[in-house]
């Protein structure tokens, strides 16, 4: 199986699982919006993680953040808590698209962008709720790990 149709897989059943998820459970949830971009936010990073405009310095942030997504144990595991668990996927994804924005045209996001509205006010959005999304301290403790992970 190549990469590319392991991202696709990754991606389709990230897509329909959110999706029965928001149509059931998560009506009433406040984070369903942004939980329903996060198969966008995945294929996003994995776009730009083959990308040659995005420097090697800040492309290797990616594949931690990619990895992320798909192990099944992370912060807050989603084999446990379900879809809502894509909470800190989600956050994670945003804070480094939202770093990336100082070193790349932020038209190469938007290039590679599958999702609905504007990414960069997405991304700002799922930052300002980041903190109450995740809680401050487990969102502190992911902020490390990747900084520690992208070294």
């Amino acid at each position: 199986m190549t990469v590319q149709s392991r991202h696709e897989d990754f991606y389709k059943k990230l897509r329909i699982s959110i999706r029965r998820w928001a149509e059931k459970d998560g009506k009433d949830s406040r984070w369903t919006e942004f939980l329903l971009a996060a198969p966008d936010l995945f294929h996003l990073l994995v776009r730009l993680s083959l990308d040659s405009r995005v420097p090697a310095q800040q492309r290797i942030k990616l594949p931690a953040v990619i990895a992320y997504f798909i192990l099944p144990f992370d912060f807050i595991p989603e084999a446990i808590f379900g879809p809502i668990a894509f909470t800190d996927d989600i956050a994670l994804a945003a804070y480094v698209l939202n770093s990336l924005v100082n070193h790349i045209d932020s038209e190469i996001l938007r290039e590679h962008w599958a999702g609905e509205g504007d990414v960069l006010y997405l991304t700002s959005r799922i930052l300002q709720y980041a903190d109450q999304m995740v809680g401050k301290g487990m969102w502190q403790r992911i902020r490390n790990w990747l900084s520690r992970a992208s070294l």
